[in-house]
C-alpha cells in the first residue's frame, strides 16, 4: 500500500512540476534530470512529513536558482543526494591513474630506513596513483541554509605496481581527515565575484608509518572559493600547529618532519574552469622565501563513456605526498576521473 501511495504522489509530482518546466528558459531546461533526481530523492528519502508544496517548491528551486553559476551547479547536486543512503557525497577529485611517469623517484626514505647503500635504485619510474575523497554533511540546522558543519576524508595512494623486483608495493598513502565549517555567502555578501564560499577547517594529515619513514602534521585553515565569469578559484592559507621536539631520531613521539612548512609551503592557490564537457584546472603551493620552494600541477579531463571521464595530470615540485615532502618530483599521469570539481 505505501508503495502504491508512493507511486501515485510520483505520478502527480510529474505531472504538477511540468506546469513549472515549460515555463523555464532554455538555460533552465537543460537540468531535467536534476529535477526528476531532486522528486525521487525526496520522495523515497527525504523528510516524511513535508507536503507535495513543499517538495515541488524545493526542486523548483534546483530548476529555476541553483544551475546560475558552476558553484550553485555544485552545491544543488550535493543537496540533491545528501539525503539518499545509498550515495556518498565527494569532497575532492577521485581518480584512478594507472600509468604515471615520474622523471626521479625518490629513493632515499626507503634506503635510510634499510640502511642499504646510498645511490641504490629501487623504485622505478613508473607507478599508478589514485585518490578517494568523500566528505558527510554532521551538522547543517542553522538558521542560515547555506551554513553547514562537514566531515570529510581523503586517501592518497602510490603503487609501484610495476615493480616485481620489489614485489609491488604501495610505496605511500596518504590519510587526511578534517572537519569543516562551510557558507555560501548571499550574493549581497559576496567580497567580489559572482558566487563566494567561506570555509574554516582543521585538518590532519599522515602516512601511517613508523619511525624512519612516519610522517605527519596537523594544521587549521582557511579557505576562500569564489566563482568569476564561470571561473572557480580557491585561496586556502594555513597554520601549522606546533608539535614536541623530537629529543631522539627514532623515537614514536614527537614531530616527524620540523621543516615541513619549507617545502609545502603556507598556502594553496587552485582554479578550475569547464569549457563543454572539458574541465581545466590548476594547483600551485609556495613557500613564500628566499630559498623558493613550492608546487604546481595541472589537471585537464574529459568525457570517456557515461559516467567516466579521462583525467590527465602533471606535477612538479615538492611536497606531492608526504614521504616526498622535501624531495622535488616532476610526474606525468594518465587515467580515469570517477568525479571532478565543477
Amino acid at each position: 500500500m505505501n508503495l502504491f501511495i508512493k507511486f501515485f504522489s510520483l505520478t502527480l509530482l510529474n505531472f504538477s512540476l511540468s506546469s513549472f518546466a515549460e515555463q523555464q528558459t532554455e538555460q533552465q531546461r537543460k537540468s531535467p534530470h536534476q529535477v526528476k533526481q531532486c522528486v525521487l530523492n525526496e520522495l523515497f528519502s527525504g523528510d516524511a512529513s513535508q507536503t507535495v508544496a513543499d517538495l515541488k517548491n524545493k526542486c523548483k528551486e534546483f530548476a529555476e536558482e541553483k544551475q546560475l553559476t558552476a558553484i550553485n551547479k555544485r552545491v544543488s547536486r550535493e543537496l540533491i543526494s545528501q539525503s539518499n543512503p545509498n550515495v556518498i557525497t565527494p569532497h575532492k577529485r577521485n581518480y584512478i591513474l594507472p600509468f604515471t611517469y615520474m622523471s626521479s623517484p625518490n629513493n632515499i626514505p626507503i634506503i635510510n630506513s634499510q640502511g642499504l647503500e646510498e645511490g641504490e635504485e629501487i623504485l622505478d619510474n613508473f607507478e599508478a596513483k589514485f585518490q578517494l575523497s568523500l566528505k558527510v554533511s554532521l551538522f547543517d540546522n542553522f538558521s542560515d541554509k547555506d551554513q553547514a558543519v562537514y566531515f570529510a576524508f581523503t586517501m592518497q595512494s602510490y603503487w609501484q605496481v610495476y615493480n616485481s623486483d620489489i614485489s609491488a608495493p604501495f610505496r605511500e598513502t596518504n590519510y587526511q581527515p578534517e572537519i569543516y565549517w562551510a557558507n555560501i555567502l548571499d550574493k549581497e555578501n559576496t567580497l567580489w565575484g559572482d558566487e563566494m564560499i567561506v570555509v574554516v577547517g582543521a585538518e590532519h594529515q599522515s602516512n601511517g608509518k613508523s619511525t624512519a619513514l612516519s610522517r605527519s602534521w596537523n594544521r587549521i585553515y582557511a579557505n576562500i572559493i569564489w566563482e568569476q565569469n564561470g571561473f572557480v578559484f580557491s585561496f586556502k592559507p594555513w597554520y601549522r600547529l606546533p608539535e614536541d621536539k623530537k629529543e631522539e631520531p627514532n623515537q614514536p613521539e614527537g614531530d616527524d618532519n620540523p621543516n615541513i612548512y619549507k617545502y609545502m609551503g603556507y598556502y594553496e592557490l587552485s582554479g578550475a574552469y569547464r569549457y563543454k564537457a572539458h574541465e581545466f584546472g590548476f594547483m600551485s603551493r609556495n613557500n613564500l622565501s628566499k630559498n623558493n620552494r613550492g608546487a604546481l600541477q595541472l589537471d585537464w579531463s574529459f568525457p570517456l563513456w557515461g559516467r567516466l571521464r579521462g583525467y590527465v595530470q602533471y606535477f612538479n615540485g615538492y611536497s606531492e605526498s608526504l614521504i616526498d615532502y622535501n624531495a622535488s618530483v616532476e610526474r606525468f599521469g594518465v587515467g580515469i576521473l570517477l568525479s571532478d570539481l565543477l
